[in-house]
Formats: C-alpha cells, sequence, structure tokens
C-alpha cells in the first residue's frame, strides 16, 4: 500500500512539474537574490510583537524547501525551512501575480521556493510573511516521508544523509555541534602558541599506530603506497625541525572492523609541544574538554547512553596493571599482583581463566592490554585517565625511569570508549630502532598490527627531538558524547556503508 502510495504521489509530482513548464515557468533558475535567510529572520522578528510589526512593517526576500502546504478558502500557507528554522508564509490569490498564484497551485512539500512579502503577526500569533511575490527554484519529485515526522530508519538515515537532514532537525544539530567543536580545538590550540599543519594522507610506511592500514599504489612512481593510519611520525619530524608546538586535524584511514565506536575513516586531532610530558598533557586534556563542553554545550557536563558524564570534576586516575589487577580479582574472587601481570606465564594463566586466547607470539605487555580492554572499558564511564602501559604494546613511548617494562602513556577514557591516546615521545633513536625491530618480529608471525621501520624517522631523531608529548583525540567520539549519540555514524556525514543489493 505504501509503495502505491508513493508512485501515484510521484505521478502528480511529475505532473506538477509539466503544469510549471506549461506555463512557462523556469524550473531550475540560475540563481535567486535572497537578502534575508530564514534563521536569520526567525533570530531577528522572532520576539517582536504584532504591533510592532505593523509598524515597522519589515520587507523581506528570503528562500527555503517547503515543509507543508495549507489551503483555508482564500487563505493558504506554506511553511518554508532553512537553516534548521521554519517560517510561515501566507498566500492570497489577490497579493499575487496570476503567473505566481498559478505555480502556488502546483507546488509540493519538498520544492524549493522564494518569496518576497512584508513580516506580520497572524491571528494565532504566528510570524509569517504576507507574500508578494513567489518564485519556483527547484522541484522535488520524491515524496518526504509522511507528515514531516521525520526519517526514523537509520540505514536510510545514514545511506541518504540528504534526506536525513532535510526532515531530522536534530541531526543538524548533531553536525553544526561537530562543526562547533572543530572550530573551538582549533582557536584553543592556536591561542597557546600551537601552529596547524597538513601532513601527507598517503605515505609508503604505514607509522605512527598499530593498525592494519588501506593500501593503494602511485602509477607514475610506480611505488606502493599507504593511506595514513596516523600523523604521528611527520608533526615530530616538524617538532625536530624546529615548531615546538603544532597540531594537524587529520582523516586517518584503519582497514579494520565497523562497530558504533568504530568507522575505517576518522577524523583524529594530534597535537605535540616539546618541552612537556604526559603528565602535563593530562592537566592540558581536562581543561580542554571542560572548555569544549562550556562553549559548544554551554555546561560542564554532558548526557551519554542514560549516564550523566560530568566534565568539572578532575578526572580520576589509575594505572592499567592496577586496573587490570582489580578486575580480575573481582571476577576470580582473589587477590591479584601486578607482577602476575609482567610475568608472561603468569599473565597467559590469567587470561585463560577468563577464556581469552592468547596468541603465541604476545607477551606479558600485550595479554595484559587484552584483559584490560575485555574486563574494564566497558566501565569506564566517568573521564578516566589510565596511564603506565606496558613497553611491548607501546613503540612510540619513552619508558618510566627504572621500568623499562612500562612507558609514560595514558588514554582517556569517557562513556565505555577510548576518547584520546597520549604518551612522552621516545627521542632516544637507538631505542627507537629497537623498539621497530621488536615490532618487526611480530610481523613475521601474522601479527598484521604492528609498527614497520622507519628508517627516515630514525634519522630525524638523530638531529635531535626535545623531550616532547604528544597526543591524539578521536573527533568523532568526542562529538557521540558531547551530542548523546549512540554511534559514530550518527556523527559522520557519510559513513562507509556495504552496497545495498537487490532482492
Amino acid at each position: 500500500m505504501t509503495e502505491e502510495r508513493d508512485t501515484d504521489e510521484k505521478q502528480q509530482r511529475k505532473a506538477n512539474y509539466e503544469a510549471l513548464q506549461k506555463i512557462g515557468v523556469d524550473v531550475y533558475p540560475s540563481r535567486f537574490d535572497r537578502t534575508d535567510e530564514v534563521s536569520s529572520l526567525v533570530s531577528l522578528h522572532g520576539e517582536k510583537t504584532g504591533d510592532d510589526l505593523e509598524s515597522e512593517r519589515p520587507e523581506v526576500t528570503t528562500a527555503g524547501r517547503i515543509t507543508a502546504i495549507r489551503s483555508f478558502g482564500k487563505a493558504n500557507f506554506l511553511v518554508l525551512a532553512e537553516g534548521g528554522a521554519r517560517l510561515q508564509v501566507y498566500v492570497r490569490k489577490d497579493a499575487l501575480s496570476e503567473q505566481d498564484f498559478k505555480v502556488f497551485k502546483v507546488l509540493d512539500v519538498g520544492d524549493i521556493v522564494g518569496i518576497t512579502g512584508h513580516l506580520f503577526r497572524t491571528r494565532t500569533d504566528e510570524l509569517t510573511v504576507w507574500a508578494s511575490q513567489l518564485v519556483f527554484l527547484a522541484k522535488c519529485f520524491e515524496p518526504l516521508p509522511e507528515k514531516w515526522h521525520g526519517l526514523t530508519d537509520v540505514e536510510t538515515r545514514y545511506r541518504q544523509r540528504y534526506l536525513d537532514l532535510i526532515v531530522n532537525t536534530a541531526s543538524r544539530d548533531v553536525f553544526e555541534t561537530r562543526s562547533q567543536v572543530l572550530s573551538f580545538l582549533r582557536k584553543f590550540l592556536d591561542s597557546r602558541g600551537y601552529l596547524e599543519v597538513e601532513t601527507p594522507m598517503m605515505q609508503p610506511i604505514a607509522g605512527g599506530a598499530l593498525a592494519r592500514p588501506f593500501v593503494t599504489h602511485h602509477n607514475a612512481l610506480d611505488l606502493p603506497l599507504y593511506l595514513r593510519i596516523a600523523p604521528e611520525l611527520y608533526l615530530k619530524r616538524l617538532v625536530v625541525g624546529g615548531i615546538d608546538r603544532v597540531y594537524e586535524l587529520s582523516r586517518n584511514f584503519r582497514n579494520e572492523g565497523v562497530s558504533t565506536h568504530h568507522n575505517p575513516e576518522f577524523t583524529m586531532l594530534e597535537f605535540y609541544e616539546a618541552y612537556s610530558d604526559y603528565e602535563s598533557l593530562m592537566v592540558m586534556t581536562e581543561e580542554m574538554l571542560r572548555a569544549v563542553s562550556v562553549e559548544v554545550l554551554n555546561k560542564k557536563d554532558c548526557v551519554f547512553e542514560n549516564n550523566t558524564i560530568s566534565f568539572e570534576k578532575s578526572f580520576r586516575r589509575i594505572s592499567l596493571r592496577e586496573a587490570t589487577c582489580s578486575a580480575l580479582a573481582e571476577k576470580l574472587g582473589r587477590g591479584i599482583s601486578t607482577d602476575e601481570l609482567r610475568d608472561r606465564k603468569g599473565a597467559s594463566v590469567l587470561a585463560a581463566e577468563i577464556g581469552i586466547e592468547v596468541a603465541p607470539t604476545a607477551g606479558a605487555g600485550k595479554i595484559t592490554l587484552e584483559m584490560f580492554e575485555t574486563l574494564c572499558e566497558s566501565d569506564l564511564i566517568q573521564p578516566t585517565f589510565v596511564y603506565d602501559f606496558p613497553t611491548e604494546v607501546s613503540p612510540l613511548s619513552k619508558q618510566r625511569p627504572n621500568d623499562p617494562d612500562t612507558v609514560e602513556r595514558f588514554e582517556l577514557y569517557i562513556g565505555g570508549m577510548e576518547v584520546a591516546n597520549a604518551f612522552t615521545e621516545l627521542n632516544d633513536p637507538e631505542e627507537q630502532r629497537l623498539r621497530f625491530e621488536s615490532q618487526l618480529a611480530g610481523r613475521d608471525s601474522e601479527d598484521d598490527e604492528v609498527h614497520s621501520m622507519d628508517d627516515d624517522y630514525i634519522r630525524a631523531l638523530t638531529y635531535g627531538l626535545p623531550p616532547t608529548g604528544g597526543e591524539g583525540i578521536g573527533i568523532d567520539r568526542l562529538v557521540m558524547l558531547l551530542t548523546g549519540s549512540p554511534s559514530i555514524r550518527d556523527v559522520i556525514f557519510f559513513p562507509l556503508m556495504r552496497p545495498k543489493r537487490d532482492s
């Protein structure tokens, strides 16, 4: 029944299009000289009384998409949408030219029109344009969701984001918030002397993170390339070159699984500061997230998955091994020491007890990280810095003094997901070479999430990288938190989707 109704409506819309052509209307004009946006009119005049408007009689020329058409005898009304705002238009036959009223008679919901007239308030006190001219601007051939109730099918919203934005003002609000977040983060870092830069998206070596890359090929150079998994090694080269504070809002690509928290193409903020370390970055990160919440939401908390998350309180801090020991102790009903996690055999036994299969080449550090991710991540709802990671899983991080098995690294968890990753950068070129070689040994055992050898990066380190702290913040996940969006696809305009197959 729905398909039949849609087919009938499409035929009627096509007939209305043909009617416009018959009366000589240019259905797709090249331009329209709009002097007033709908959103600006609502903002500027929305609080004025009918008497105010009657005395001012503001003349306006605006445009937008028709979201409703209503007729009551001689009184006809349109509702225009633009920029998330709505404005009513009053249409009378005796106020328009004969041609313009013919156009009105064949309009459909979804069509785009331009209106000239003056503002007034109706008897029901609705801000309205009394139309004196109507210009047709573009035809909508497809029926919009019935009665303007919005588009509720999630897959259609992702596949046809344009339709989602037309009918769901909440979706537009999410993406406006995203834009505000990016704008504020730039302002925050710029004010602290950071320089925004751009680094290569296609790289000869997939480096800067432990992830599986997308592979491509440069035909002219006959060169295999990788879409970047992170801009880190290029940004640190710039610190070597004397740019002490540097950042990039980068599009990264990882050839991995898709979930509510993962998309193969995503946005990161990465920033590096010379003469800093991971402790300094914890302080700065708290300040940054608290400030962005106030700037965008005008408050120091947000609601995500029915949890009120506070950015006002000091963020909790716990070491990775302590968090894992605590979770294991609760699950197994006995005390667990960090020494057990540092021993490969002991860590393997604990992993087996909670049902984690251990790879033959995984050391104690990697096993511990897997146990942490399995037992702890989903419970870290309030902002929590998990710090001091095993060296084995942190090839670019500096070791703690007197503890070579641990690096100065933290991950920030909020809402049960990792939002940021940071560390004191390893700046010893020989130690870095050894770390890369250790990672390559893992690759020989078919571990595809290891770091490649980057000889030029090591060469850069031989020129001297000052003590440096570096951090990456997942923009998509941050926006998820601030907008209460349950899926990363809700905050990416065009998320990657599996091709739709005809049934």
